[in-house]
């Protein structure tokens, strides 16, 4: 919470801005994207509804940018975890193997990058102007080349395919934690019947496969 009543200086409606943003961060520690509302969020920051949409038009438009945040803080620690664990010896079977188990890996402990990711073209992309769309999706696109200029490095045989296998991979990686995360009922369904639980997911096996798969595809067309 803010210690000023009015944002009055640009330095104080930034102030506001990270309060918001980091309020909603918080929130989605304890609880999915679902259950973050806008009557919630405002009453943790300690301000109106009416205030906190002047700094932001919507629920999702909060949501947006902090999945730029996390998106971006990501990206930016997947340098050294791919230098550490892709040998740039090795053939190119081998090292796909590996920058898939890096990148697989480096999402388990990142909850709420995945929820966002999951969330994004279903429900975060809508409810939103133009001008926050376009605005996110040209934050994406930059991250999703952020991710492509990795794969170049450690896989340059992916050559002009990278940005598809990044941006494929992204998508993957939200459609797998959507499915790793069982509702209650599915989970008692599981439990009722054994046989029915060939079907559940344990993320980080389940994400490290997926991308493996996604990334020998891929460089399996490059040849075509």
């Amino acid at each position: 919470m803010t210690t000023f009543q009015r944002a009055r200086s640009e330095e104080q409606r930034e102030v506001r801005r990270r309060a918001i943003l980091d309020t909603a961060a918080a929130m989605l520690d304890e609880m999915p994207v679902s259950a973050v509302s806008l009557n919630e969020l405002s009453r943790r920051v300690g301000l109106a509804k009416s205030n906190v949409l002047r700094y932001f038009e919507s629920r999702e438009a909060v949501l947006l940018e902090l999945l730029d945040h996390a998106w971006k803080e990501w990206t930016a620690d997947l340098p050294d975890l791919l230098t550490a664990g892709v040998d740039a010896e090795a053939a190119v079977e081998v090292r796909g193997e590996q920058f898939a188990a890096v990148v697989g890996e480096s999402l388990v402990g990142r909850r709420m990058l995945c929820d966002l990711l999951s969330a994004q073209a279903g429900v975060l992309e809508h409810n939103v102007s133009p001008e926050v769309a376009a605005r996110y999706k040209r934050a994406a696109v930059a991250n999703v080349d952020a991710l492509a200029a990795l794969a170049r490095v450690h896989l340059p045989e992916l050559g002009e395919r990278a940005p598809q296998l990044a941006a494929s991979m992204i998508m993957v990686i939200g459609a797998v934690w959507i499915h790793a995360r069982p509702s209650q009922a599915m989970l008692a369904a599981y439990e009722a019947d054994p046989s029915l639980a060939v079907l559940k997911m344990d993320f980080a096996v389940a994400l490290q496969e997926a991308l493996a798969t996604l990334t020998a595809g891929t460089l399996a067309r490059t040849s075509l």
